[in-house]
């Protein structure tokens, strides 16, 4: 048998070593990449999710509030869009109590797993908001 490479194997060994050759490659982390992402305005929110567009409608709080119980319904798989969520409708005027509320009202539809899981990325995210300088 011979030692020689594949062709697949030495482009992949390639980007390999390309990819360890960038610095900021060694200290990329997915939380690093969330804290990134920005959280929109209340007033932007309320612009182009709210009563700004739609006079009468619901409000971005609300709509948020909704779009966490859909994300807690599909059992708090994507933690990153939980957690941005989360952020967002603290920013648009809602409160722990309207989270937590959210998320339990969901037990009895998607159940006690996909509650629990929603709950603790919340409160992750909650205990940033208490403690912003982590």
């Amino acid at each position: 048998m011979s030692d020689a490479k594949s062709p697949f194997e030495v482009m992949m060994q390639q980007a390999q070593d390309m990819a360890k050759a960038f610095p900021a490659m060694e200290a990329f982390t997915p939380k690093g990449f969330e804290k990134m992402m920005g959280t929109m305005p209340k007033d932007m929110m309320e612009m182009m999710f709210g009563n700004t567009l739609n006079e009468g409608g619901l409000d971005a709080r609300t709509r948020l509030l909704l779009t966490l119980a859909g994300l807690t319904m599909q059992g708090a798989q994507n933690d990153v869009a939980l957690r941005q969520t989360v952020r967002h409708v603290l920013e648009a005027g809602g409160t722990k109590q309207h989270i937590v509320e959210t998320i339990g009202q969901m037990s009895v539809f998607a159940g006690i797993p996909a509650m629990t899981r929603a709950l603790e990325l919340a409160q992750q995210v909650l205990d940033e908001h208490e403690d912003p300088e982590t």
